[in-house]
């Protein structure tokens, strides 16, 4: 098996003396579909913020490619290698084309063909010289996962990126990643709330609670025997706590 592409070990994050994540060992490994599931307040979000060092673990170490980093010291090159979509999709102001366009010209390449096959691949070319701020919820959210997209990074991290979205826009978003990850390699990992949205794009499913990781494995493993009664529980739609 491939070296990770993450490796966490003994990390806890605190919010004023409040600890939200405590892991103590995950990896993410290279082309796989990585969906963090639990119910709101488990710290999947804040994991990935970690995973993007957006923010620096309290305590434990993060390594990405074999390499640690802390205290937000991440070289631009590995900041570039990781792109995050969240909930809420932050467009700048400008047409459709000019936000795919975006992370492109911050890295000097302007006019890349790239932009006119990923407005396509998303299904926005007919847009692209839409202003973004008139576009709907769903469609929105398309033009920040092209944004991400590309740049072509190694990783792909999404925060809720369906959450009260119409099913025709959910499908849209779900194959797009689906396609990425197969065809580009692309590693993805998902926090969702929707554990049948994990069923279908994942390859392995992690169930965290109150910061910590319950249960991890392969997907089929995760849904018909898994070893925690509390993901039992949660794969049947249970309260859980």
């Amino acid at each position: 098996m491939a070296d990770p592409l993450f490796s966490i070990e003994g990390v806890r994050k605190s919010y004023h003396g409040r600890d939200v994540v405590e892991l103590e060992h995950l990896e993410v490994h290279p082309g796989e579909v990585l969906a963090l599931v639990g119910p709101s307040g488990s710290g999947k979000s804040t994991l990935l913020r970690l995973l993007n060092f957006i923010e620096s673990p309290t305590t434990g170490t993060i390594t990405y490619r074999g390499c640690s980093y802390r205290d937000h010291r991440v070289p631009i090159a590995v900041r570039r290698e990781i792109t995050t979509v969240f909930q809420r999709p932050a467009l700048i102001r400008g047409s459709v084309r000019r936000n795919v366009a975006y992370g492109l010209r911050l890295r000097g390449r302007r006019d890349d063909p790239r932009v006119e096959q990923m407005l396509k691949h998303v299904g926005l070319d007919a847009l692209a010289k839409t202003q973004a701020q008139r576009l709907s919820g769903g469609e929105m959210q398309r033009v920040a996962l092209a944004r991400a997209l590309v740049v072509q990074p190694a990783a792909l991290l999404l925060d809720e990126p369906t959450a009260n979205l119409d099913p025709y826009n959910v499908a849209l978003i779900e194959d797009i990643v689906r396609r990425e990850n197969r065809e580009s390699g692309t590693t993805v990992v998902l926090v969702t709330h929707n554990v049948f949205q994990a069923k279908r794009l994942a390859t392995r499913i992690g169930l965290m609670l109150s910061g910590r990781l319950i249960e991890i494995g392969s997907t089929m493993q995760f849904f018909e025997s898994p070893v925690d009664s509390r993901t039992a529980a949660f794969v049947r739609g249970e309260m859980i706590c």
